[in-house]
Protein backbone atom coordinates (compact mmCIF):
# COMPACT_ATOMS: atom_id res chain seq x y z
CA UNK A 1 0.00 0.00 0.00
CA UNK A 2 1.57 3.28 -1.13
CA UNK A 3 0.38 6.06 1.20
CA UNK A 4 3.19 8.66 1.48
CA UNK A 5 3.45 10.62 4.67
CA UNK A 6 3.00 13.93 2.83
CA UNK A 7 -0.39 12.85 1.46
CA UNK A 8 -1.53 11.78 4.93
CA UNK A 9 -0.42 15.12 6.40
CA UNK A 10 -2.28 17.08 3.70
CA UNK A 11 -5.33 14.92 4.38
CA UNK A 12 -4.99 15.73 8.08
CA UNK A 13 -4.97 19.50 7.43
CA UNK A 14 -7.99 19.27 5.11
CA UNK A 15 -9.91 17.25 7.64
CA UNK A 16 -9.11 19.59 10.54
CA UNK A 17 -10.64 22.40 8.44
CA UNK A 18 -13.59 20.11 7.70
CA UNK A 19 -14.14 19.49 11.40
CA UNK A 20 -13.95 23.19 12.23
CA UNK A 21 -16.56 23.97 9.57
CA UNK A 22 -18.96 21.28 10.80
CA UNK A 23 -18.40 22.26 14.45
CA UNK A 24 -19.31 25.88 13.72
CA UNK A 25 -22.40 24.83 11.78
CA UNK A 26 -23.52 22.38 14.46
CA UNK A 27 -23.02 25.04 17.18
CA UNK A 28 -26.03 26.88 15.77
CA UNK A 29 -28.27 23.82 16.21
CA UNK A 30 -30.77 23.88 19.06
CA UNK A 31 -29.89 20.29 19.98
CA UNK A 32 -26.36 20.20 21.52
CA UNK A 33 -26.05 16.50 20.58
CA UNK A 34 -24.82 17.39 17.07
CA UNK A 35 -21.98 19.52 18.45
CA UNK A 36 -20.95 16.76 20.85
CA UNK A 37 -21.03 14.11 18.11
CA UNK A 38 -18.88 16.29 15.87
CA UNK A 39 -16.34 16.93 18.65
CA UNK A 40 -16.17 13.20 19.46
CA UNK A 41 -15.72 12.20 15.81
CA UNK A 42 -12.98 14.81 15.35
CA UNK A 43 -11.03 13.48 18.34
CA UNK A 44 -11.52 9.90 17.13
CA UNK A 45 -10.33 10.91 13.67
CA UNK A 46 -7.13 12.47 15.04
CA UNK A 47 -6.37 9.34 17.06
CA UNK A 48 -7.01 7.03 14.12
CA UNK A 49 -4.94 9.02 11.62
CA UNK A 50 -2.15 9.18 14.19
CA UNK A 51 -2.11 5.39 14.27
CA UNK A 52 -2.20 5.21 10.45
CA UNK A 53 0.80 7.56 10.16
CA UNK A 54 2.79 5.82 12.90
CA UNK A 55 2.41 2.26 11.60
CA UNK A 56 5.05 1.33 8.99
CA UNK A 57 4.00 0.43 5.44
CA UNK A 58 7.27 -1.11 4.22
CA UNK A 59 8.71 -2.66 7.36
CA UNK A 60 7.55 -4.97 10.11
CA UNK A 61 5.15 -7.93 10.10
CA UNK A 62 2.10 -8.08 7.84
CA UNK A 63 -0.18 -7.59 10.85
CA UNK A 64 1.09 -4.00 11.16
CA UNK A 65 0.22 -3.30 7.52
CA UNK A 66 -3.23 -4.79 8.12
CA UNK A 67 -3.76 -2.51 11.11
CA UNK A 68 -2.60 0.45 8.99
CA UNK A 69 -5.11 -0.43 6.26
CA UNK A 70 -7.97 -0.71 8.75
CA UNK A 71 -6.95 2.54 10.51
CA UNK A 72 -6.87 4.44 7.22
CA UNK A 73 -10.17 2.88 6.16
CA UNK A 74 -11.82 3.80 9.48
CA UNK A 75 -10.55 7.34 9.11
CA UNK A 76 -11.99 7.65 5.60
CA UNK A 77 -15.35 6.27 6.76
CA UNK A 78 -15.52 9.21 9.15
CA UNK A 79 -14.52 11.90 6.67
CA UNK A 80 -15.92 10.91 3.28
CA UNK A 81 -19.48 11.15 4.72
CA UNK A 82 -18.52 14.55 6.15
CA UNK A 83 -17.39 15.72 2.70
CA UNK A 84 -20.76 14.63 1.32
CA UNK A 85 -22.57 16.58 4.04
CA UNK A 86 -20.48 19.72 3.51
CA UNK A 87 -21.04 19.73 -0.25
CA UNK A 88 -24.79 19.48 0.30
CA UNK A 89 -24.61 22.24 2.92
CA UNK A 90 -22.71 24.51 0.51
CA UNK A 91 -25.37 23.90 -2.12
CA UNK A 92 -28.01 24.70 0.47
CA UNK A 93 -26.25 28.02 1.14
CA UNK A 94 -26.06 29.19 -2.48
CA UNK A 95 -29.38 31.13 -2.29
CA UNK A 96 -27.76 33.37 0.34
CA UNK A 97 -25.72 34.93 -2.49
CA UNK A 98 -29.00 36.34 -3.80
CA UNK A 99 -30.21 37.29 -0.28
CA UNK A 100 -32.64 34.40 -0.14
CA UNK A 101 -33.14 31.70 2.46
CA UNK A 102 -31.00 28.62 2.81
CA UNK A 103 -32.50 25.40 1.45
CA UNK A 104 -32.57 23.50 4.71
CA UNK A 105 -33.82 20.35 2.99
CA UNK A 106 -30.48 20.08 1.15
CA UNK A 107 -28.56 20.20 4.43
CA UNK A 108 -30.83 17.53 5.89
CA UNK A 109 -30.42 15.49 2.71
CA UNK A 110 -26.64 15.77 3.05
CA UNK A 111 -26.82 14.34 6.56
CA UNK A 112 -28.89 11.41 5.29
CA UNK A 113 -26.63 10.85 2.29
CA UNK A 114 -23.53 10.99 4.47
CA UNK A 115 -25.03 8.41 6.81
CA UNK A 116 -25.82 6.14 3.85
CA UNK A 117 -22.23 6.55 2.59
CA UNK A 118 -20.85 5.57 6.01
CA UNK A 119 -23.08 2.48 6.11
CA UNK A 120 -22.18 1.51 2.50
CA UNK A 121 -18.46 1.66 3.20
CA UNK A 122 -18.73 -0.59 6.24
CA UNK A 123 -21.08 -2.93 4.37
CA UNK A 124 -18.37 -3.19 1.71
CA UNK A 125 -15.79 -4.05 4.35
CA UNK A 126 -17.72 -6.47 6.55
CA UNK A 127 -20.07 -8.17 4.08
CA UNK A 128 -19.65 -7.45 0.38
CA UNK A 129 -15.93 -8.24 0.13
CA UNK A 130 -16.82 -11.86 0.89
CA UNK A 131 -19.74 -12.12 -1.60
CA UNK A 132 -18.20 -14.20 -4.38
CA UNK A 133 -19.69 -13.69 -7.85
CA UNK A 134 -19.28 -16.08 -10.79
CA UNK A 135 -19.34 -14.43 -14.22
CA UNK A 136 -19.89 -16.80 -17.13
CA UNK A 137 -18.49 -15.55 -20.43
CA UNK A 138 -18.42 -17.11 -23.89
CA UNK A 139 -15.40 -16.20 -26.02
CA UNK A 140 -15.48 -16.81 -29.78
CA UNK A 141 -12.08 -17.55 -31.28
CA UNK A 142 -11.39 -17.75 -34.99
CA UNK A 143 -9.31 -20.81 -35.84
CA UNK A 144 -9.90 -22.52 -32.51
CA UNK A 145 -9.01 -26.22 -32.92
CA UNK A 146 -12.12 -28.38 -33.01
CA UNK A 147 -11.15 -30.40 -29.94
CA UNK A 148 -11.11 -27.20 -27.83
CA UNK A 149 -14.57 -26.01 -28.85
CA UNK A 150 -16.46 -25.85 -25.54
CA UNK A 151 -13.36 -25.86 -23.33
CA UNK A 152 -13.89 -24.04 -20.01
CA UNK A 153 -11.38 -21.94 -18.08
CA UNK A 154 -11.93 -20.72 -14.51
CA UNK A 155 -10.00 -17.52 -13.83
CA UNK A 156 -9.39 -15.86 -10.49
CA UNK A 157 -6.96 -13.11 -9.62
CA UNK A 158 -5.50 -10.71 -7.03
CA UNK A 159 -6.00 -12.83 -3.93
CA UNK A 160 -3.76 -10.65 -1.71
CA UNK A 161 -3.62 -13.29 1.02
CA UNK A 162 -1.83 -11.00 3.47
CA UNK A 163 -5.00 -8.97 3.97
CA UNK A 164 -6.69 -12.09 5.42
CA UNK A 165 -3.89 -12.81 7.90
CA UNK A 166 -4.11 -16.54 8.63
CA UNK A 167 -7.88 -16.81 8.18
CA UNK A 168 -8.49 -19.22 5.30
CA UNK A 169 -12.32 -19.11 5.47
CA UNK A 170 -12.83 -16.92 2.41
CA UNK A 171 -10.11 -18.60 0.35
CA UNK A 172 -11.56 -22.01 1.14
CA UNK A 173 -15.00 -20.86 -0.04
CA UNK A 174 -13.39 -19.44 -3.19
CA UNK A 175 -11.65 -22.74 -3.95
CA UNK A 176 -14.88 -24.67 -3.40
CA UNK A 177 -16.75 -22.39 -5.82
CA UNK A 178 -14.05 -22.74 -8.47
CA UNK A 179 -13.94 -26.54 -8.17
CA UNK A 180 -17.73 -26.65 -8.23
CA UNK A 181 -17.69 -25.11 -11.71
CA UNK A 182 -15.86 -28.23 -12.98
CA UNK A 183 -13.59 -26.26 -15.36
CA UNK A 184 -11.17 -27.88 -17.77
CA UNK A 185 -8.41 -25.46 -16.74
CA UNK A 186 -7.90 -23.08 -13.80
CA UNK A 187 -5.73 -19.95 -14.10
CA UNK A 188 -4.64 -17.38 -11.52
CA UNK A 189 -3.53 -14.04 -12.95
CA UNK A 190 -1.27 -12.64 -10.24
CA UNK A 191 -0.91 -10.86 -6.88
CA UNK A 192 -1.09 -13.75 -4.45
CA UNK A 193 0.47 -11.57 -1.69
CA UNK A 194 0.75 -7.92 -0.65
CA UNK A 195 4.42 -7.50 0.29
CA UNK A 196 6.19 -10.77 1.04
CA UNK A 197 5.92 -14.46 0.27
CA UNK A 198 5.32 -15.74 3.80
CA UNK A 199 1.84 -14.19 3.68
CA UNK A 200 0.76 -17.08 1.44
CA UNK A 201 1.99 -19.85 3.77
CA UNK A 202 -1.32 -20.36 5.64
CA UNK A 203 -3.13 -20.76 2.31
CA UNK A 204 -0.97 -23.43 0.66
CA UNK A 205 -3.09 -26.33 1.86
CA UNK A 206 -6.31 -24.60 0.78
CA UNK A 207 -5.01 -23.68 -2.67
CA UNK A 208 -3.69 -27.22 -3.16
CA UNK A 209 -7.33 -28.36 -3.33
CA UNK A 210 -7.81 -26.59 -6.68
CA UNK A 211 -8.33 -29.20 -9.38
CA UNK A 212 -8.92 -29.20 -13.13
CA UNK A 213 -8.20 -31.98 -15.66
CA UNK A 214 -5.85 -29.71 -17.65
CA UNK A 215 -4.18 -28.35 -14.54
CA UNK A 216 -3.87 -25.13 -12.55
CA UNK A 217 -1.59 -22.41 -13.94
CA UNK A 218 -0.54 -19.04 -12.54
CA UNK A 219 1.54 -15.94 -13.17
CA UNK A 220 2.96 -13.26 -10.88
CA UNK A 221 1.60 -9.75 -10.34
CA UNK A 222 3.27 -6.51 -9.32
CA UNK A 223 2.80 -7.23 -5.60
CA UNK A 224 4.53 -10.62 -5.83
CA UNK A 225 8.10 -9.37 -6.33
CA UNK A 226 8.70 -7.88 -2.88
CA UNK A 227 8.83 -4.33 -4.25
CA UNK A 228 6.44 -3.00 -1.60
CA UNK A 229 8.77 -3.85 1.27
CA UNK A 230 12.23 -2.64 2.31
CA UNK A 231 14.79 -5.47 2.37
CA UNK A 232 18.12 -5.51 4.16
CA UNK A 233 19.89 -6.94 1.11
CA UNK A 234 19.37 -8.14 -2.44
CA UNK A 235 19.95 -11.67 -1.18
CA UNK A 236 17.08 -11.35 1.29
CA UNK A 237 14.76 -10.15 -1.47
CA UNK A 238 15.82 -13.05 -3.71
CA UNK A 239 15.18 -15.50 -0.87
CA UNK A 240 11.70 -14.04 -0.65
CA UNK A 241 11.18 -14.87 -4.34
CA UNK A 242 12.47 -18.39 -3.91
CA UNK A 243 10.02 -18.85 -1.06
CA UNK A 244 7.18 -17.70 -3.31
CA UNK A 245 8.17 -20.20 -5.98
CA UNK A 246 8.01 -22.93 -3.35
CA UNK A 247 4.52 -21.78 -2.29
CA UNK A 248 3.18 -22.37 -5.80
CA UNK A 249 5.06 -25.67 -6.05
CA UNK A 250 3.68 -26.98 -2.73
CA UNK A 251 0.16 -25.95 -3.79
CA UNK A 252 0.53 -27.92 -7.03
CA UNK A 253 0.14 -24.79 -9.16
CA UNK A 254 2.19 -24.46 -12.34
CA UNK A 255 3.83 -21.01 -12.16
CA UNK A 256 4.65 -19.68 -15.62
CA UNK A 257 7.72 -17.42 -15.58
CA UNK A 258 7.93 -16.13 -19.15
CA UNK A 259 7.04 -19.62 -20.35
CA UNK A 260 4.58 -21.49 -22.54
CA UNK A 261 2.64 -24.66 -21.79
CA UNK A 262 0.96 -26.63 -24.56
CA UNK A 263 -2.57 -27.75 -23.81
CA UNK A 264 -3.50 -30.89 -25.75
CA UNK A 265 -6.77 -32.57 -26.64
CA UNK A 266 -6.59 -35.48 -29.04
CA UNK A 267 -4.45 -34.38 -31.97
CA UNK A 268 -5.08 -30.66 -31.33
CA UNK A 269 -3.18 -28.21 -29.14
CA UNK A 270 -3.21 -24.56 -28.07
CA UNK A 271 -0.53 -22.50 -26.37
CA UNK A 272 -0.93 -21.14 -22.83
CA UNK A 273 1.59 -18.31 -22.45
CA UNK A 274 2.45 -16.86 -19.05
CA UNK A 275 4.50 -13.66 -18.78
CA UNK A 276 5.87 -12.05 -15.66
CA UNK A 277 4.59 -8.59 -14.81
CA UNK A 278 4.47 -6.10 -17.68
CA UNK A 279 2.64 -2.86 -17.03
CA UNK A 280 2.70 0.90 -17.05
CA UNK A 281 4.68 3.14 -14.64
CA UNK A 282 5.22 3.08 -11.72
CA UNK A 283 5.04 -0.73 -11.95
CA UNK A 284 8.30 -2.48 -12.79
CA UNK A 285 8.62 -4.65 -15.88
CA UNK A 286 9.77 -8.21 -15.29
CA UNK A 287 8.13 -9.94 -18.22
CA UNK A 288 9.10 -10.62 -21.79
CA UNK A 289 6.54 -11.82 -24.31
CA UNK A 290 9.27 -12.67 -26.83
CA UNK A 291 11.04 -14.89 -24.29
CA UNK A 292 7.73 -16.55 -23.45
CA UNK A 293 6.84 -17.33 -27.07
CA UNK A 294 9.42 -16.32 -29.71
CA UNK A 295 7.20 -16.41 -32.82
CA UNK A 296 4.02 -14.71 -31.67
CA UNK A 297 2.81 -14.22 -35.25
CA UNK A 298 2.48 -17.92 -36.08
CA UNK A 299 -0.92 -19.54 -36.71
CA UNK A 300 -1.24 -21.44 -33.42
CA UNK A 301 -4.14 -20.51 -31.14
CA UNK A 302 -2.73 -18.75 -28.08
CA UNK A 303 -4.04 -17.71 -24.69
CA UNK A 304 -1.91 -15.19 -22.81
CA UNK A 305 -1.81 -14.69 -19.06
CA UNK A 306 -0.50 -11.21 -18.19
CA UNK A 307 -1.31 -9.47 -14.92
CA UNK A 308 -1.73 -5.86 -15.99
CA UNK A 309 -4.30 -5.23 -18.79
CA UNK A 310 -2.33 -2.18 -19.89
CA UNK A 311 0.11 -4.66 -21.46
CA UNK A 312 -2.69 -5.69 -23.86
CA UNK A 313 -3.62 -2.08 -24.59
CA UNK A 314 -0.04 -0.96 -25.24
CA UNK A 315 1.51 -3.95 -26.98
CA UNK A 316 -1.11 -6.39 -28.28
CA UNK A 317 -4.37 -4.72 -29.30
CA UNK A 318 -4.32 -3.44 -32.89
CA UNK A 319 -0.67 -4.48 -33.25
CA UNK A 320 0.20 -6.27 -36.52
CA UNK A 321 1.61 -9.75 -36.08
CA UNK A 322 0.28 -10.13 -32.55
CA UNK A 323 -1.63 -13.36 -33.11
CA UNK A 324 -2.95 -13.80 -29.56
CA UNK A 325 -6.60 -14.83 -29.55
CA UNK A 326 -7.32 -14.24 -25.87
CA UNK A 327 -5.54 -12.41 -23.07
CA UNK A 328 -6.49 -12.86 -19.41
CA UNK A 329 -5.55 -10.18 -16.86
CA UNK A 330 -6.39 -8.87 -13.39
CA UNK A 331 -4.73 -6.04 -11.45
CA UNK A 332 -7.38 -3.30 -11.51
CA UNK A 333 -9.74 -4.57 -8.74
CA UNK A 334 -12.20 -2.14 -10.40
CA UNK A 335 -10.67 0.06 -7.68
CA UNK A 336 -12.87 -2.05 -5.38
CA UNK A 337 -15.79 0.24 -6.27
CA UNK A 338 -18.37 -0.21 -9.00
CA UNK A 339 -22.05 0.03 -9.81
CA UNK A 340 -23.01 -2.21 -12.68
CA UNK A 341 -20.36 -1.63 -15.33
CA UNK A 342 -19.41 1.81 -14.01
CA UNK A 343 -16.27 2.24 -11.93
CA UNK A 344 -13.80 5.04 -11.14
CA UNK A 345 -11.15 2.58 -12.40
CA UNK A 346 -11.96 3.76 -15.94
CA UNK A 347 -10.01 6.98 -15.23
CA UNK A 348 -6.88 4.87 -14.67
CA UNK A 349 -7.43 1.88 -16.96
CA UNK A 350 -9.60 1.92 -20.10
CA UNK A 351 -9.87 -1.87 -19.79
CA UNK A 352 -10.68 -2.29 -16.11
CA UNK A 353 -13.16 -5.19 -15.98
CA UNK A 354 -14.95 -7.59 -18.31
CA UNK A 355 -14.49 -8.61 -21.95
CA UNK A 356 -12.89 -6.29 -24.52
CA UNK A 357 -12.23 -6.53 -28.28
CA UNK A 358 -9.67 -4.63 -30.33
CA UNK A 359 -11.87 -4.38 -33.43
CA UNK A 360 -15.49 -4.37 -34.47
CA UNK A 361 -15.07 -7.81 -36.06
CA UNK A 362 -15.45 -9.81 -32.87
CA UNK A 363 -14.76 -13.14 -34.55
CA UNK A 364 -11.35 -12.01 -35.81
CA UNK A 365 -10.42 -9.58 -33.02
CA UNK A 366 -7.91 -10.04 -30.27
CA UNK A 367 -9.83 -10.32 -27.01
CA UNK A 368 -9.05 -9.38 -23.41
CA UNK A 369 -10.84 -10.41 -20.25
CA UNK A 370 -10.06 -8.49 -17.06
CA UNK A 371 -11.02 -10.24 -13.82
CA UNK A 372 -11.56 -7.67 -11.01
CA UNK A 373 -9.99 -9.91 -8.39
CA UNK A 374 -10.95 -11.74 -5.25
CA UNK A 375 -9.03 -9.98 -2.49
CA UNK A 376 -8.45 -6.41 -1.35
CA UNK A 377 -5.44 -4.19 -0.88
CA UNK A 378 -5.09 -0.61 0.35
CA UNK A 379 -8.63 -0.43 1.70
CA UNK A 380 -10.25 -3.64 3.02
CA UNK A 381 -13.60 -3.10 1.31
CA UNK A 382 -15.49 -3.71 -1.91
CA UNK A 383 -18.38 -1.35 -2.65
CA UNK A 384 -19.93 -3.24 -5.51
CA UNK A 385 -17.00 -4.84 -7.39
CA UNK A 386 -17.65 -8.15 -5.64
CA UNK A 387 -14.92 -10.85 -5.59
CA UNK A 388 -14.94 -12.46 -9.01
CA UNK A 389 -14.51 -15.91 -10.47
CA UNK A 390 -14.76 -15.96 -14.26
CA UNK A 391 -15.86 -19.07 -16.13
CA UNK A 392 -14.83 -18.65 -19.76
CA UNK A 393 -16.15 -20.99 -22.43
CA UNK A 394 -14.17 -21.11 -25.68
CA UNK A 395 -16.18 -21.42 -28.88
CA UNK A 396 -15.10 -21.69 -32.49
CA UNK A 397 -16.18 -18.55 -34.34
CA UNK A 398 -16.44 -20.46 -37.62
CA UNK A 399 -18.66 -23.14 -36.11
CA UNK A 400 -21.03 -20.61 -34.50
CA UNK A 401 -21.30 -18.61 -37.73
CA UNK A 402 -22.65 -21.52 -39.78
Amino acid sequence: MRAPLLILLILLVVNVLTDLYIYRRSASCANPLWKRLQAASAVAGLLIIGVAIALPARKGPETLLTWKMWALFSYLTLYIPKYVGIICDWLASLPLLWHKKRVKALTAGGIVLGTVTFAAMWWGALINRFNIQVNEVTVEIAGLPEAFDGMTIAQFSDLHTGTFGSDTTFTSALVDRINGLDPDLIVFTGDIVNRESTEADPFVSTLSRLYAPMGVAAILGNHDYGDYRDWDSAEEKQANMEHLYSVFSKAGIDLLLNETRWLRRGNDSIALIGVENIGDPPFKIYGSLKSSYPDISDSNTKILLTHNPQHWVDSIAEQPGMNIALTLSGHTHAMQMSAGHVSPAVFRYPTWGGLYHDSTDHAESRKLYVNIGAGTVGLPMRMGATPEITLLTLRSAEKDSK
